[in-house]
């Protein structure tokens, strides 16, 4: 049934991973931390990084849970029954640390962590320290805690987690074992959401989940909060037009249409729908954007063999080959040299509403110059 509101939980955290094969879309890196652990060749530091919402926290609290497992599963999975699990699993686990570098950065900070690390666990084998935003970390604090990354005791396992390892002193990062997180596929992201809609009850049209997918820009966190949001708003039954509404998306129609204005030469129409989309309140920055988009998912859809690269639907990729296949490929390329130049610069036109029209003209009358 439907989610109720007395003990509602965002989806975020309902459906956090518990296992590394339940991570979404990091399997390069989970099968990596899995292999480390059946072979007994632990770093004593990881750092984890990359775009916010992708599981590098997450994987950090599965790797602590999985390292003082006493009865690992054949499949290097923590067994989520022995003490060590269950203590885990209750919040109530004495031997893992998560400290917020973005709210605690102090060198005061660090030297309590310090202090901490030379004492070994009362129980299970190893001391966990996640430091997440690893990167606001002060100078000083960074500094206090180089000399316990570079001698740490045998007890202790520190994971790192930053969305910007840019910022991460050189000397910090050579003494970890460095993990980088990709942004999610919009196909991975979908699928999740599929999951958990039908966990909840939630009826959906695959193009609404495939819509918040995209609008989530591979953070699959961003995506389950935006699922809540859409769930909400639609009282349980998301449709690809409701979430174009609340998502502030540019329903995929319109370029569809534009293109096969261009190829029949009406200029007219293809003005008139640019005033259609500025009447929704869309910009013309959105809408140049979207266009260019739109002409390079058709180039990609010209072979079969490059489909996957779109971050589209299955049916929606048939619809793309097909356009494609009609414009062709000598076509294709001159209407995206057109749209890219004059994206690039939008930014400094004087007059934006004209700028586009008038690369609205050219494109059009490519058709007929190629007639003529």
């Amino acid at each position: 049934m439907f989610m109720m509101m007395d003990n509602y939980i965002v989806s975020a955290r309902k459906y956090r991973p518990q296992t590394f094969d339940s991570v979404v879309g990091q399997q390069h890196i989970t099968t990596t931390l899995k292999n480390a652990i059946r072979t007994g060749q632990l770093a004593q530091a990881f750092l984890f990084c990359g775009p916010r919402g992708v599981g590098k926290t997450t994987c950090a609290r599965i790797l602590a849970k999985t390292i003082n497992c006493t009865n690992l599963t054949p499949d290097t999975e923590a067994c989520n029954e022995c003490e060590s699990c269950r203590s885990f699993n209750g919040g109530a686990s004495l031997n893992i640390f998560e400290l917020d570098a973005a709210s605690n950065n102090s060198v005061n900070d660090i030297r309590e962590l310090v202090e901490q690390v030379n004492f070994p666990p009362q129980t299970g084998r190893y001391k966990v320290y996640i430091i997440d935003e690893v990167h606001m970390l002060s100078q000083a604090a960074f500094n206090a805690f180089l000399k316990t990354l570079e001698e740490p005791p045998a007890h202790a396992k520190f994971i790192l987690a930053t969305t910007e390892k840019h910022k991460v002193l050189p000397t910090i990062v050579s003494r970890c074992q460095v993990f980088d997180f990709k942004r999610i596929d919009v196909d991975d992201i979908a699928n999740h959401l599929a999951y958990v809609a039908d966990k909840e009850g939630v009826s959906y049209e695959p193009e609404a989940l495939h819509l918040i997918a995209r609008k989530a820009e591979g953070g699959l966190r961003d995506a389950l909060s935006m699922f809540d949001q859409m769930v909400s708003f639609a009282a349980g039954n998301l449709t690809y037009q409701q979430c174009l509404a609340s998502l502030n998306m540019l329903d995929y129609e319109y370029y569809f249409r534009l293109v096969d204005y261009f190829r029949s030469g009406d200029i007219s129409n293809s003005l008139l729908l640019f005033k259609e989309v500025g009447d929704l309140g869309f910009d013309g920055q959105q809408f140049i954007t979207g266009l260019s988009n739109h002409l390079r998912n058709l180039m990609v859809a010209l072979d079969p063999a490059t489909h996957k690269l779109m971050d589209v639907s299955q049916t929606l990729r048939a619809r793309y080959g097909e356009q494609a296949v009609n414009c062709g490929l000598p076509l294709l390329l001159k209407y995206l040299d057109i749209a890219s130049d004059y994206e690039y610069r939008y930014r400094d036109s004087n007059n934006k509403r004209l700028f586009v029209e008038v690369c609205l003209m050219k494109l059009a009358a490519l058709q007929n110059q190629q007639a003529g």
